[in-house]
């Protein structure tokens, strides 16, 4: 076997290794969230539930328990949203490492790579685990996760909406969809400079998809129509052509339909 052939049938082995260790960690992470992410019932129950008479209940209490019991629930939820969309980035890492040689194990920098991209997902989650609290205490959503108030609604709507036609959030989603140029220009040696790549692309990648998770507030947190619509709406505008258009578009759409419902909260 020559030298090419044999890096040839290394990098494949590479890739399946990294690509089912992905699919094992999504799947794994969509059962928990369709399960119901330790919420006490499952997500098809709660997306089926009506918010009518949960809007006048009281907060359920937040204990050490419950708080993490709702960062695990966020962490979990963005690690089967995300890690799809960040799979080609891993996947071309995996094979630059190899072809470096500066991985002994160019799988274990992929493993470096996903746990650095996660870490800032990790971040983001405890972030929004602790405004769920403050939105709950507000009584601005109720305990089953849904929200209460039009205003806030068309507010978080019109955000994201004028958000998704910012420099900033185009700049960080061209750096998402550009994997050779990323690589190129962050590229670290070592196990722990796969990390801190992973980190790099996590922050891009969370500057420009965070404002379309909040949006969880509107359509309910545990909702799986709009936990599956804006997972897919990521993967979409990291992987189709013309995307500018695509997020122009969903901008707008979100601007007006915001002037919808806060025409109804006046």
């Amino acid at each position: 076997m020559t030298s090419s052939s044999a890096l040839e049938s290394i990098l494949k082995r590479d890739r399946l290794i990294v690509i089912a260790g992905l699919a094992a960690v999504a799947s794994l992470a969509w059962a928990y969230t369709l399960a119901g992410a330790g919420m006490g019932m499952n997500a098809f129950e709660m997306t089926a539930m009506s918010d009518g008479g949960a809007a006048s209940a009281p907060p359920v209490p937040w204990s050490p328990a419950r708080a993490l019991a709702v960062f695990l629930m966020w962490f979990v939820m963005m690690i089967a949203m995300m890690l799809p969309s960040a799979a080609p980035m891993v996947l071309l890492f995996t094979a630059i490492a190899r072809k470096r040689q500066a991985q002994p194990r160019s799988e274990i920098g992929a493993a470096a790579f996903a746990a650095g991209y996660l870490a800032i997902w990790g971040i983001f989650s405890a972030g929004v685990a602790l405004a769920q609290w403050a939105f709950e205490m507000s009584r601005l959503l109720t305990p089953m996760m849904q929200s209460t108030n039009a205003l806030f609604d068309g507010l978080l709507l019109l955000a994201a909406g004028i958000y998704q036609l910012t420099s900033l959030k185009q700049a960080c989603l061209g750096r998402c969809r550009q994997p050779v140029g990323f690589i190129t220009q962050y590229w670290r040696s070592g196990t722990s400079g796969a990390f801190r790549m992973g980190v790099a692309h996590g922050t891009f990648c969370l500057g420009c998809c965070w404002f379309l998770m909040a949006l969880l507030f509107f359509g309910g947190v545990m909702n799986l129509y709009w936990i599956a619509g804006v997972a897919t709406y990521v993967l979409a505008e990291k992987l189709m052509p013309r995307q500018r258009w695509l997020s122009r578009a969903a901008g707008w759409a979100l601007i007006v339909l915001a002037a919808a419902v806060l025409a109804r909260a006046v």
